[in-house]
């Protein structure tokens, strides 16, 4: 069996290799060679990268194979999510690899800032001994204003409040009462800028975040006040601060980012009171380690058909275990719904969830039942991120809904179908026992149990006598086997269904000929192979 290919782009930990294991075609090429890249990538299955590789559309274009782009690291910059979400394409990064090692050169930063280590450096190398004209300050009882109260930023105040800082905050997205467990108070902006001996910024780079320290907020604070910036470049308006520091409005700064990097002759670099350090923020063993650790557990799961917790361009966010059977069972409920449907247009779909589950996240399970939707209808790829995508486009209402009582069975999943002819179809299935079998258990208003298989047959006729032989017979002489049947009645209109487990595929005609002899209402043969 040919094992799918994983493109490793750049260099990643050993680690990283490790829980890949054996079970992938590792191969290796340097990602930022765009021609090197382009030529490896369309027969990749999965793609690992760092900030060097730019996944653009063009890249996405040239890998009709690919499943999952991987980043090992925080952020996305380099990949294009909107073209890989079109394409089908999982696009997963490591949100929580670095923000340890990103806190702590915060804290180095202020530190040093604190202390003129920079220059201290600078002079003592070049052969000056300037110790009387390097005079610090120290942290003990300063302010420090966090602007971005997240992960990183929380990490940063409870580190430098082991310094003895007061600790204040701008976040609007925060609480008081969680800014106050943290240890922090809550601020407007210009409050924070002004009553701080040291700014660090942890906010995201979004159009309205973007040079939001700037010449005005560099008037509002101390000329004795230190900026940080170790999260995106940008964010302190550059130009700005090189003016800043050239009159003295501020007493210096610490940078780590930058708007184009590599960052080169920027001009606060030749200013003495500026540290400044080439984007080290995940630059550390630990962080590179648990961002390729992370990634390749994401590609493991992508690769065995499953959601992704840390997929940033998929709905649903982590899985509880208990969930995760559901996901497969589900799919294969969409595709069924979608053969019954007979290629009619789809107006509407509903998933719904009864019982135990019903009191967990089971969002994943629309995406399933989308996925499901479309894969026997379209030509392309269809994945968990590109299917609720498709039923946008087409105009498909797509409903979840959840309920605590299942009369039947523990839980149930039932994904229903309008037609736009006004007709109504629903599929209903269940998963039994310590192993979790996936079971068909209801199509309609006809109840059965069988165990879903690749190959069924499902036959509505007027219920009399044998018209069970006479499908055995047509089958045996296809030498097809049936594996089980069920076979529900409906008493009221005369008519029953029929549900057939086969061991394999139906010879064209065969499906045509059962039909016309029984005189079947409703005949469709079911392939749930994997596509």
């Amino acid at each position: 069996m040919t094992k799918p290919v994983v493109l490793i782009a750049e260099e990643l930990s050993p680690a990283t290799m490790d829980v890949l294991g054996g079970d992938f075609d590792v191969r290796h090429t340097d990602g930022s060679d765009r021609e090197q890249l382009l030529q490896a990538l369309p027969e990749a299955n999965a793609v690992l990268i760092r900030s060097a590789t730019t996944m653009d559309a063009e890249a996405i274009a040239a890998a009709p194979k690919l499943k999952i782009i991987a980043r090992a690291g925080v952020g996305l910059d380099n990949v294009d999510t909107q073209a890989a979400t079109d394409a089908g394409m999982m696009v997963v990064n490591a949100p929580t690899s670095n923000i340890i090692s990103a806190a702590e050169l915060t804290c180095a930063h202020i530190l040093a800032s604190a202390r003129n280590l920079a220059e201290g450096n600078a002079t003592l190398k070049a052969g000056e001994w300037k110790r009387s004209k390097l005079k610090g300050t120290e942290l003990y009882e300063k302010t420090l204003g966090i602007v971005g109260l997240g992960r990183i930023g929380s990490l940063v105040a409870e580190r430098m409040q082991a310094f003895g800082m007061n600790i204040v905050a701008y976040d609007p997205y925060v609480t008081a009462a969680r800014a106050q467990s943290i240890g922090a108070k809550l601020l407007s902006l210009e409050e924070v800028l002004q009553a701080s001996d040291f700014v660090t910024i942890h906010m995201p780079r979004t159009p309205e975040t973007m040079g939001m320290i700037s010449d005005e907020q560099f008037a509002l604070m101390k000329d004795t006040a230190y900026v940080i910036n170790v999260a995106r470049g940008g964010l302190v308006d550059e130009d700005a601060l090189t003016r800043a520091l050239g009159s003295g409005a501020i007493a210096g700064a610490g940078i780590d980012v930058y708007v184009n990097e590599p960052a080169k002759d920027l001009g606060f670099f030749s200013s003495p009171r500026a540290t400044v350090t080439p984007h080290l923020g995940a630059s550390t063993l630990e962080a590179q380690e648990k961002a390729g650790v992370a990634v390749a557990k994401s590609v493991r799961l992508a690769m065995a058909g499953e959601l992704v917790p840390d997929a940033v361009n998929v709905a649903g966010g982590a899985i509880d275990p208990y969930v995760r059977p559901g996901i497969p069972l589900t799919e294969k409920l969409g595709r069924i719904l979608t053969a019954l449907m007979r290629n009619q247009s789809l107006t509407a779909v509903e998933v719904h969830v009864a019982g135990e589950l019903a009191e967990m996240n089971v969002d994943s399970l629309k995406l399933a039942a989308l996925k499901g939707v479309f894969t026997d209808v379209v030509s392309t790829q269809v994945s968990y991120v590109n299917a609720p995508v498709m039923a946008e486009n087409r105009g498909v209402e797509v409903r979840l809904t959840t309920s605590p009582d299942s009369p039947s069975y523990r839980n149930t999943v039932t994904v229903r179908g309008a037609a736009a002819n006004g007709e109504q179809y629903s599929v209903t299935g269940t998963l039994t026992g310590p192993k979790q079998v996936q079971k068909l258990v209801g199509i309609d208003d006809f109840e059965f149990e069988v165990v879903l298989a690749d190959h069924l047959l499902v036959l509505q006729y007027q219920d009399r006598p044998g018209v069970i032989g006479v499908i055995g017979q047509t089958l045996g002489d296809q030498h097809v086997n049936i594996a089980a049947m069920d076979v529900s009645p409906d008493d009221d209109n005369d008519t029953a269904l029929a549900v057939v487990t086969l061991d394999a595929a139906l010879a064209e005609g065969t499906l045509t000929t059962i039909s016309d002899t029984i005189g079947a209402e409703r005949s469709c043969e079911l392939n749930l192979e994997e596509r």
